[in-house]
């Protein structure tokens, strides 16, 4: 299958998807990868090429999404992986109309994903929305956990769907009990926007950080908490058949009560997401040493009225590809990305398509997801 990619940013995710791409045998993919920076470019083929000691990968500066070289790159495209910040994700997706090109997204931002889902309704090309690691992978494994509990039990039966992910630093020191290894204008956003729930059937809009809580995950003592965006749309989905649905971001003990002191001292009439994005990055520290941790689970009662939950934990450690080591991070989110644009360009689907449109079975068991999670599925 001779499929050409158009990455749109150099950055860690961008740049691990091109390195994901280019060393799947079984495609024959054309990969341009493209950013504002030259020298973010540069670094980013540096960082492809050493996995294998040279790389095919096309670099395309650009200063703006008007940019005519732009154009006439994507008029040669199939499928638009969308690396960048998730305030321009709306206007990547129109270049997609545009030029008629498949397009998918990580973003985690709410405002801008209902956006895109009304400009692509009716597109001729497919669109998948929010499908990184957190929203993305963790909603496809909720829901797989949720087809096998209502095989079981019968969806009546159904209470309570869980969904808890966290990107963590191997070390952490106080007082934020935090090191950043992922995009730190998106932690102070999920920390800031309204999260989305479930309470008794009804979709609900709470304020970020308003559960703080303490799980155990395979020994190991987390927070948790609500954040915006990680149940993409699960709780608009669900709604009807689960009593209760949410999305929680983990964490060290301590963090989240860092964090809440911090935003206490911000008024609420500035852009407190600007606001705590600069404060943290003066607080806390950039590491490459990472590793997530992902909890999903689907509760009810079974039918003697015991109280059942089918659950699934794992630990996700870095990722070696030749001679380069991918972040954990980095893996997650691009397999995950890389899982649906292949899929994009081998089905060629129209319109736009959520988490709940995927077949879990098929994603879990795909190549690039298994690659940077395992298998999780039983055999």
């Amino acid at each position: 299958m001779q499929t050409t990619f158009f990455i749109a940013g150099g950055g860690g995710i961008g740049r691990a998807a091109a390195l994901l791409l280019e060393n799947d045998s079984t495609i024959e993919a054309t990969i341009f990868l493209a950013d504002k920076s030259s020298e973010q470019l540069s670094n980013a083929i540096n960082w492809i090429s050493k996995a294998h000691g040279n790389t095919n990968v096309q670099t395309l500066e650009i200063k703006t999404l008007d940019d005519s070289e732009l154009s006439k790159c994507l008029k040669k495209c199939d499928v638009i992986l969308d690396c960048l910040p998730g305030s321009l994700a709306p206007k990547l997706a129109k270049l997609a109309i545009e030029h008629q090109c498949h397009y998918a997204n990580l973003t985690e931002y709410v405002r801008e994903t209902k956006e895109i889902a009304e400009l692509t309704k009716d597109a001729k090309t497919g669109f998948v929305l929010q499908t990184g690691l957190a929203p993305g992978y963790i909603n496809i494994l909720a829901r797989h956990l949720y087809n096998r509990f209502t095989e079981d039990h019968g969806a009546e039966r159904v209470d309570h769907m869980q969904m808890k992910v966290g990107a963590l630093s191997k070390n952490a020191l106080a007082p934020s009990h935090y090191a950043f290894t992922w995009s730190p204008i998106g932690v102070a956003t999920e920390y800031v926007k309204d999260a989305i729930v479930v309470r008794d059937n009804e979709l609900k809009v709470i304020p970020a950080l308003s559960g703080r809580s303490r799980i155990t995950i395979d020994g190991n003592v987390y927070e948790d908490n609500y954040t915006s965006g990680g149940a993409a749309n699960l709780p608009s989905y669900y709604a009807d058949r689960i009593k209760k649905i949410d999305y929680k971001t983990l964490r060290y003990p301590g963090h989240y009560k860092w964090v809440e002191k911090t935003l206490n001292k911000i008024p609420i009439a500035e852009n407190r997401v600007e606001k705590l994005f600069h404060i943290m990055l003066e607080k806390i520290p950039v590491v490459d040493d990472d590793f997530v941790v992902i909890y999903a689970s689907v509760s009810g009662w079974d039918g003697n009225g015991l109280l059942k939950s089918y659950e699934k934990s794992l630990r996700v450690d870095p990722l070696k590809i030749g001679h380069q080591k991918l972040r954990a991070i980095q893996s997650t989110t691009a397999a995950a990305l890389c899982q649906m644009a292949v899929w994009l360009a081998k089905t060629n689907p129209s319109g736009v398509i959520y988490q709940t449109d995927v077949d879990p079975e098929s994603f879990l068991n795909g190549k690039f997801v298994t690659l940077a999670y395992g298998r999780v599925l039983e055999e």
